[in-house]
């Protein structure tokens, strides 16, 4: 059997694996383990949403795009993968498609901007 450093092992090993990669900051090589990662488990949100993050930092906006597309499929209220969907896409130069996004993922978080009338109403 034929196996690489980045397919090598059970899938946690190959979690924390991809975990070390990313934390030290080399995209690149966490975007490989964590690929193969989420083909053996699609169901998976975490292994997904760390492959959509090493794409966005590693400028392989399609690839994060996609892959945050499917997370934003399965669950619309995932708040993480709307923010980050509107990031990359925003990144990609598309604003207003990242607008309805960011204020999803804002409205998600119970970041509601008030009007100026009812700010002051609260504040008195």
């Amino acid at each position: 059997m034929d196996t690489t450093y980045y397919d090598h092992g059970t899938a946690a090993e190959r979690w924390e694996r991809a975990r070390m990669f990313f934390d030290a900051r080399d995209y690149a090589a966490a975007a490989r383990i964590l690929d193969g990662l989420v083909a053996e488990v699609p169901e998976q949100v975490g292994p997904r949403l760390l492959l959509a993050r090493s794409y966005y930092h590693s400028a392989q906006l399609r690839r994060a795009e996609a892959e945050l597309r499917v997370l934003v499929e399965r669950d619309p209220v995932e708040h993480y993968a709307r923010l980050m969907l509107g990031r990359t896409l925003e990144r990609q130069g598309r604003p207003a498609e990242a607008e309805t996004h960011l204020r999803i993922a804002s409205a998600l978080a119970g970041d509601f901007e008030q009007p100026s009338s009812s700010r002051a109403a609260t504040v008195s």
